[in-house]
């Protein structure tokens, strides 16, 4: 059987699917459709969404994630500019708060996810100073990179 099996890999027939593990996601994202993505995306897992950094607090606050995604943008006029200084609204705020905190959500694999590349970089630097793995990936790709960490 092992020869037949190593033949069917080198011919690239073999089913080579694995089932993993359950894991626990949290989300950070204002958009009602990328909650249903989400949920979509990850069915069978664990799954938090928050639409508030105040929620997003909570959340990460109560329970351990094998992954995070935050967004920046969780508010219609971040869309459009960078230019005010509500970030207390904004991912940002929660990659201070995990800063702050290195005891929490230390094993969590953190992607930021927005759109907002110019806000998605200061977001990564800020959760990497306490030593975060952490990554960035614009939503339109996200579905690759989730593909590739946590494969079904």
């Amino acid at each position: 059987m092992g020869m037949i099996r190593s033949l069917m890999i080198k011919l690239g027939i073999a089913d080579l699917s694995a089932d993993r593990a359950s894991i626990s996601v949290m989300v950070l994202d204002d958009d009602e459709r990328r909650h249903r993505w989400f949920r979509k995306r990850f069915a069978g897992d664990h799954i938090d969404i928050a639409a508030t950094v105040e929620d997003a607090k909570v959340i990460l606050s109560e329970g351990a994630y094998d992954a995070i995604f935050l967004d920046h943008d969780l508010l219609p006029h971040h869309y459009e500019s960078n230019d005010h200084d509500d970030f207390s609204s904004t991912g940002y705020a929660i990659a201070e708060f995990l800063n702050e905190r290195a005891d929490l959500q230390r094993a969590a694999t953190i992607i930021v996810h927005t759109r907002n590349a110019d806000a998605a970089i200061p977001m990564v630097q800020k959760l990497r100073e306490s030593g975060r793995n952490v990554e960035y990936c614009a939503f339109p790709m996200l579905d690759l990179k989730v593909k590739n960490y946590w494969k079904r």
